[in-house]
C-alpha cells in the first residue's frame, strides 16, 4: 500500500487511546505504507460526569458523536469498546470487525481481599446497575457508592472517597498495565459481565470497501459469535443502562453457551439462565435466552423500569 492515510475517530480517555493505538499498530504493521492519524472526539458520555449513566439516557452516550464523524466523512474508522455500542446503529455503518476478546471479567480493586472478606456495610464504588444488582444479590449489606470518571479517576477515588473497593473491567486494567491493582477477579458465577465486555468493535461505513478490506484481518470470528449472541439477548430485551442486564457467550467446540441475567437494581429479583446452541446460531441463542428469562419473571422487572411491556 502506497501513501494511504486514514483517520480513526476515538474518545480521548487514556484507555480509549491505548485501545486505538493498539489498532493503529496492527494496521500499520499489516499494511506497510499506511499512515494512520487519530482524531479525538468528545462524546456526551465524556462530558457528563456528575450523574449515573442510567439517569443520563445510556444508549449511544459514548459513540454517537463518533458515528456522526464517520457519516460525515471526517473520520474513516472508529474504535469502540463493544460494551458501549448500542444494538441499533445507523444503517450506513457497520461493526465491520470485532477483535479477539480480552479478559471479560470484572475486577474487585480493594485493600481487604475478596468479596466475602469485605466488612459488613462495606462501601463499593460503581455506577453500573449491572454490577450493583449482582453485588447486592450476593451481599445485600453492601453500600453502593456512585462512581464516574475515567479509569485512573476511579482508582484514585478508592482512597480519596474512603471506599472499601471499586469494581472495574479487567480488560481495561490489563490494557493499561494495571492488572496488579486487581485484588480479586469476579468469576461469571458471581458477576456476569456487560454485553461485549473485553472486545473492541471497529466501525466503518458499509460502502467503504477499502477500509473494510484493511481491517478484515482483525476480525476474530469466535469472539464475534459470542458477542453477537450477547447483543441479540440485549436487543430482544430492549436494554440500556437503565436496567441491570448481563450476558456472556462462550464457545465450547462447535457449541456456543450463553448465560444471561435480568435483575432489579437491588438484586432482590434475579433471573438468570443459560442455553446452548450450534455456534452458527449465535443470534438465535440470544433471542431464545431472552424469551426464557422474560417468561420466568424478567418481563415484570423490565415492565416496571420501562413502564411498558417488553
Amino acid at each position: 500500500m502506497r501513501d494511504r492515510v486514514i483517520t480513526i475517530g476515538t474518545r480521548g480517555s487514556a484507555l480509549a487511546l491505548v485501545q486505538t493505538e493498539w489498532v493503529k499498530a496492527r494496521l500499520t504493521g499489516r499494511h506497510p505504507g499506511l499512515s494512520v492519524n487519530l482524531q479525538i472526539i468528545k462524546t456526551k458520555g465524556d462530558k457528563i460526569l456528575d450523574a449515573p449513566l442510567a439517569k443520563v439516557g445510556g444508549k449511544g452516550l459514548f459513540v454517537k458523536e463518533i458515528e456522526e464523524a464517520l457519516l460525515e466523512g471526517r473520520v474513516d474508522l472508529a474504535v469502540h469498546s463493544m460494551k458501549d455500542v448500542p444494538t441499533d446503529i445507523p444503517q450506513a455503518l457497520s461493526i465491520a470487525a470485532v477483535t479477539e476478546r480480552e479478559d471479560f471479567r470484572d475486577a474487585l480493586v480493594t485493600r481487604t481481599g475478596g468479596l466475602t472478606e469485605l466488612p459488613p456495610g462495606a462501601r463499593i464504588g460503581t455506577s453500573s446497575l449491572r454490577r450493583r444488582a449482582q453485588l447486592l444479590h450476593w451481599r445485600p449489606d453492601l453500600e453502593i457508592v456512585p462512581l464516574r470518571g475515567n479509569l485512573d479517576t476511579r482508582l484514585q477515588k478508592l482512597t480519596a472517597d474512603h471506599l472499601d473497593a471499586v469494581i472495574l473491567a479487567a480488560a481495561g486494567l490489563n490494557r493499561m498495565n494495571l492488572s496488579h491493582k486487581a485484588g480479586r477477579f469476579l468469576e461469571p458465577e458471581i458477576m456476569l459481565p456487560a454485553i461485549g465486555q473485553g472486545a473492541l468493535g471497529l466501525e466503518a461505513r458499509r460502502d467503504d470497501r477499502e477500509i473494510l478490506d484493511l481491517i478484515a484481518f482483525l476480525h476474530h470470528r469466535p469472539t464475534a459469535a459470542c458477542v453477537a449472541a450477547e447483543r441479540a439477548f440485549l436487543k430482544r430485551l430492549e436494554g440500556g443502562c437503565q436496567v441491570p442486564i448481563a450476558a456472556l457467550g462462550r464457545l465450547e467446540g462447535d457449541l456456543l453457551n450463553l448465560t444471561g441475567l435480568v435483575a432489579d437494581p437491588d438484586g432482590r429479583r434475579y433471573f438468570r439462565d443459560s442455553c446452548e446452541v450450534p455456534a452458527q446460531e449465535a443470534e438465535a441463542a440470544g433471542r431464545e435466552l431472552a424469551e426464557k428469562i422474560l417468561a420466568q419473571g424478567g418481563s415484570l422487572v423490565l415492565a416496571e423500569i420501562y413502564g411498558r411491556t417488553v
